[in-house]
């Protein structure tokens, strides 16, 4: 029987899970998940620090952290890389099956450093030595100062996921980015199939940002628009896209054999309970395209997803038509990306925190049960 899931498949979407687990690789919860259709996955500072702070499956390694006097900082990437390194290592036959484009997991690089080029390049380096796996993506945010690091990154070798994106503006400047890179490795000498990227422009928080402004508004234009805002603004990096693929510097390096940067729909969970829950799955089916949802979502959309093709291409003038129409009413688009990204980060800086003081309390719970034993 054919589902949404592998309709969305059959329509050249990939789908991936916005979640990671050792309970999830242990279990055979994540290969029974490529079973159903799941190509990739994707993993945050939230993720891990719910992870690390829910059930046993950590316990055995925060005792030998513990015996081996680890340090917090070092005791985190341990327990990351090796969560990520084992996930590639299930989806290694998506890798090779897609001849390398899908069967990726990411990670990202320490949130603390998204405003220091130098450091954010250093920990990319850092997370793609210690995990060491061809299917992996070292996520960098696509702050001003994250653009030169995923340029460096990319001309390096590293394949980069690149995350916290809102903007159309910023959009640009993370295509731009890739194209350095990729120009970059070629001009050193680089295979440049194995270099592959992705691109994550965030959807469902852009709603959730603008649809209390257009309440406040209090009118049936503003009522209207409600719901809006994040598919139009999705559409629109579709166009983005399609103008540089189509453009002479990318077809440059396609002849040389590198591969697009894919746009990924990140943040596709519904996040206001009176809109279907799975919008931002529906609308948003274009080939080229990869979605990663949470478990919840991608429950959903295999349940009741509503497939019906390419709800993307043609799509640019009516969404530009709707974002104008926003504006109209006073609210900036611009305004409310710059402060989702600010956000962003600082939610990922306090969920940073989380995990360490998580990670710093089982150790200390490790160390103390190790003493009573003997």
């Amino acid at each position: 029987m054919t589902t949404p899931l592998h309709a969305l498949r059959d329509a050249g979407v990939a789908v991936w899970l916005d979640d990671l687990s050792r309970q999830r690789i242990v279990s055979g919860g994540l290969s029974d998940l490529v079973a159903r259709g799941v190509v990739g996955v994707t993993t945050n500072p939230t993720i891990f620090a719910s992870a690390v702070a829910q059930g046993d499956a950590y316990d055995a390694q925060l005792r030998t952290l513990a015996a081996d006097g680890a340090a917090v900082e070092e005791a985190v990437l341990r327990i990351t890389t090796d969560d990520v390194r084992d996930a590639c290592d299930v989806l290694r036959p998506v890798y090779d099956a897609t001849d390398g484009l899908d069967g990726r997991v990411s990670i990202e690089v320490d949130p603390r450093l998204a405003r220091d080029t130098a450091a954010t390049l250093a920990s990319a380096e850092t997370l793609w030595s210690e995990i060491e796996r061809p299917n992996l993506f070292v996520k960098i945010p696509a702050t001003v100062e994250g653009l030169p690091a995923i340029t460096a990154a990319l001309a390096q070798g590293i394949s980069v996921n690149v995350t916290l994106i809102f903007s159309l503006q910023r959009y640009r400047a993370v295509l731009d980015a890739f194209l350095d890179g990729m120009e970059q490795a070629h001009a050193a000498g680089l295979d440049l199939a194995p270099i592959t990227s992705v691109a994550s422009f965030f959807v469902s928080r852009v709603d959730a940002a603008i649809d209390p402004r257009l309440d406040a508004l209090g009118t049936e234009e503003a009522a209207a628009l409600r719901g809006t805002a994040a598919i139009a603004n999705a559409r629109l990096a579709w166009g983005v896209y399609q103008d540089v693929v189509t453009g002479e510097r990318w077809q440059a390096l396609a002849a040389a054999g590198a591969r697009p940067q894919r746009p990924l729909w990140a943040s596709t969970g519904v996040k206001d309970p009176a809109y279907p829950d799975t919008r931002y799955v529906d609308e948003l089916v274009v080939a080229g395209t990869v979605n990663t949802m949470p478990e919840k979502t991608l429950d959903a959309v295999a349940d009741h997803g509503n497939v019906r093709g390419d709800t993307v291409s043609g799509t640019q003038d009516a969404s530009a038509a709707l974002l104008d129409r926003i504006e109209a009413l006073g609210i900036s688009v611009d305004d409310v990306t710059e402060q989702l990204e600010t956000e962003g980060l600082q939610k990922f800086e306090a969920s940073w925190a989380e995990l360490l003081g998580t990670v710093e309390a089982g150790i200390a719970r490790a160390a103390d049960a190790a003493e009573a034993d003997r």
